[in-house]
């Protein structure tokens, strides 16, 4: 969702999941006037679902959490639950009272309390084989290369647009896979990014929106519902990766839409000739169909 204020730069800023959706910066601008031609996949019905049987993938790997709020706190809880794994989060904010109706980890006692130490006290005390640290940061263009080679996947849960693109520069560079979630409305969005094979957020919008594209929550709102299934899609495409599958949305945005029985879309996105992830090179400019 897009910030109530001008969003501080890094991760956890006061506001909503930053997506693409709101203003002119939103899902139909991909479809409808899309920078590269994008191929509508159509609609199914079954979500991606987690295995929440204990394996053996989560400890070979770390994972990043970038944002620990509408989309952060869900994605967290489902890795958790999926048995032993090793994940760090970052948020410079506290909690605060419009937190608690949709980040249902907190509660009254944590408002001005750090979220990522709340959130990890509470992981922590409901699965104890997890190894979690938290770190009251903004991911900041001084610090988002030594965070992404120091991990394994990257989850973006991040409410600010320009943080988005941090990420995405930073996953390219030290070439770690994340994956991309926003939430505005009734409506949500993921796509995982595997750095130079298929297409980054660049690919997509070359620079983050202008303050005057981007929708505030208080105009557009968030469901929380929505953010936790989206949430929960990053998470397992978190544990694809680090199981050495591929994850179902490499080069895909899924689009769910709440307001239709849980309808979810798939829309392959090619890699943009001549944007910086070079996932574009010697492979053909126009997408195929998968059925």
């Amino acid at each position: 969702m897009m910030p109530q204020q001008p969003a501080r730069k890094g991760a956890g800023a006061n506001s909503c999941e930053a997506s693409p959706i709101g203003g002119s910066w939103k899902i139909g601008r991909e479809l409808k006037n899309p920078r590269p031609r994008l191929q509508e996949e159509g609609f199914f019905d079954v979500p991606i679902r987690i295995s929440r049987r204990p394996g053996k993938m989560q400890s070979r790997g770390r994972i990043l959490i970038v944002g620990v709020g509408g989309l952060g706190v869900p994605a967290a809880f489902a890795l958790a639950r999926s048995g032993p794994c090793r994940m760090t989060l970052i948020d410079p904010d506290p909690v605060e009272l419009s937190n608690l109706a949709r980040q249902v980890i907190y509660r009254q006692d944590d408002l001005g309390k750090p979220k990522t130490e709340c959130a990890a006290r509470r992981i922590r005390g409901r699965f104890p084989n997890v190894e979690i640290e938290p770190r009251v940061i903004a991911l900041d263009p001084d610090n988002a290369l030594g965070l992404a080679q120091s991990h394994d996947f990257i989850i973006d849960a991040t409410d600010d647009p320009a943080a988005k693109f941090l990420i995405n520069d930073a996953a390219i560079k030290t070439r770690r896979p994340f994956v991309y979630g926003g939430v505005i409305g009734m409506t949500g969005q993921a796509m995982t990014v595997i750095p130079g094979d298929t297409a980054c957020l660049r690919c997509l919008f070359e620079e983050p929106p202008g303050q005057t594209e981007v929708a505030s929550c208080r105009e557009a709102g968030i469901v929380g519902a929505v953010a936790g299934v989206i949430g929960e899609i990053q998470a397992a495409e978190a544990l694809a990766s680090l199981s050495h599958a591929t994850p179902r949305l490499a080069g895909r945005i899924l689009t769910y839409d709440a307001t239709r029985p849980a309808r979810f879309r798939t829309t392959e996105v090619p890699a943009r000739p001549g944007c910086r992830c070079g996932a574009w090179i010697g492979k053909s400019a126009t997408p195929s169909v998968h059925q």
